[in-house]
């Protein structure tokens, strides 16, 4: 068990696979949550939002409120990473100048390669409205999946429309714990005329831009012209890297030398830490890249002596360097496992290099800092200030996300422990870590509780319909 910080107590439920101990630091009281504040008429807005966040592919009403994108008038991205945020001005100023993003016509949702003042591609995109089920989605995809195989309709596990908090989350994920496999990813707020906005946003933008060329003195200096900013997901632009696909069929003809080999079973592990922990699930061989070049690198710093007249030679070379790229993290952090139609695995289970045990690398990075409830506590903490900003949150379902994912960390924590390999760590039961409150008589019998909560461990034993797929 690791040590309290003064003023703070653990709860332990890693060690030794069981919980013990009273709860740690409570969130913050949250002044804005519609779970706390009850009865106000913000209150009352923000569930009317909040339940139509949950009825995905119906705004497409004629509704003016469901139709408009103006909730997010305010465009001002407060960035606390100056070297992100100087990224996200010169996409800002490119967009003002005419370079506008460009629409990425693969995938079943609305998202952008994002350019810069010099026209390279810096970015991608992906704003809340147009993911899958959103209501501004400008592909069809979706949509004639809800019509023709309704039963089979989304992914019941995952909350609708909260793909660019899931993308954000993952990139926090993996900082946090160090595994640097996810591409830098934040919330921002973005405009543009190549996204996908309703008629009437459009019509609102011209007679803006109207009446502020119209009264320049006037109007001008208090309306701000232009279509209304759209909140998504913001990813650094990897270059040089390929999908997983092409190059494991390319491994397969040309192996990897030992020394690369090695580096490529750290960096595929940090990414089967990364899915197990926020429960991927859409972890193709196609959502996730590699850097690889064949060409050795040259170590100029080693020369060896070559023959006895004092010729010398280039003897020695690096082994080629290969690097990961976990992308495409929208569909994750689940309020419960997959138990309806779909398993949703993890397909890098059925390659070869997750039969390997977890390397000591892997393990000393990662096992220190999920062991350490202060840790846990601090990540998951991070998570609740990252997703309520949306306005669709929910305190209830949100705990059932982190429930989900204390669970995925016991396991995780344990198969680290014993060393396990990949493969041994998907085939571990799935068990959920929930928040247990203490009311009443229980408070009584336990008066070392001190903030009256606890956790307790539940396993899952509902299998879904179709469990291989």
């Amino acid at each position: 068990m690791s040590v309290a910080e003064p003023g703070r107590q653990l709860v332990d439920f890693v060690s030794e696979g069981r919980i013990n101990g009273p709860d740690v630091v409570p969130y913050h009281a949250d002044p804005y949550s519609t779970a706390i504040i009850s009865g106000s008429t913000k209150t009352k807005k923000y569930h009317d939002n909040r339940s139509s966040e949950q009825r995905p592919l119906l705004g497409r009403s004629r509704s003016r409120n469901m139709e408009s994108c103006s909730d997010s008038e305010y465009g001002s991205n407060v960035i606390d990473d100056p070297e992100f945020a100087a990224i996200i001005r010169s996409v800002e100023q490119a967009i003002d100048n005419g370079i506008l993003p460009q629409r990425i016509y693969q995938g079943s949702s609305g998202s952008y390669f994002v350019k810069n003042k010099e026209g390279k591609t810096v970015g991608v995109f992906k704003p809340k409205d147009e993911e899958p089920y959103g209501h501004l989605n400008p592909k069809w995809t979706k949509w004639c999946h809800k019509v023709c195989c309704p039963c089979c309709f989304g992914r019941t596990c995952l909350v609708p429309n909260q793909g660019y908090l899931s993308e954000a989350g993952a990139s926090l994920v993996d900082t946090k714990i160090g595994l640097n496999v996810v591409p830098k990813t934040k919330v921002v707020r973005l405009a543009s005329d190549t996204f996908n906005y309703t008629p009437f946003d459009r019509a609102k933008a011209r007679s803006k831009k109207f009446a502020t060329e119209r009264f320049p003195d006037s109007l001008g200096k208090h309306v701000k012209a232009g279509l209304p900013p759209k909140m998504g997901s913001f990813q650094l632009f990897v270059e040089g890297y390929k999908d997983a696909e092409y190059h494991i069929r390319r491994f397969e003809s040309e192996p990897l030398p030992s020394a690369t080999l090695h580096d490529f079973l750290i960096q595929f592990q940090k990414m089967v830490c990364l899915d197990y922990v926020i429960r991927n699930t859409d972890r193709g061989n196609d959502n996730w890249l590699i850097n690889y070049e064949k060409t050795p690198e040259i170590d100029e710093s080693v020369k060896i002596q070559g023959t006895e007249e004092g010729e010398t030679g280039w003897d020695v070379v690096n082994s080629p360097k290969i690097y990961v790229a976990a992308i495409d993290n929208g569909l994750a952090f689940p309020y419960k496992h997959p138990d309806s139609w779909r398993a949703y695995p993890f397909y890098w289970a059925w390659l070869p290099y997750a039969k390997e045990p977890f390397k000591d690398e892997v393990i000393d990075l990662v096992l220190p800092k999920l062991s350490n409830m202060n840790f846990v506590q601090d990540l998951t903490d991070d998570l609740y200030h990252l997703f309520r900003e949306d306005k669709g949150f929910d305190r209830s379902t949100f705990e059932k996300q982190l429930a989900v994912l204390r669970g995925q960390i016991l396991n995780l924590s344990q198969a680290l422990r014993d060393k396990k390999s990949a493969l041994q760590l998907v085939q571990m039961p799935v068990v959920t870590v929930e928040r247990k409150r203490f009311e009443g008589d229980d408070l009584h019998r336990n008066p070392d509780r001190s903030h009256s909560e606890a956790f307790t461990q539940s396993f899952q034993h509902r299998p879904p319909f179709f469990s291989w797929c």
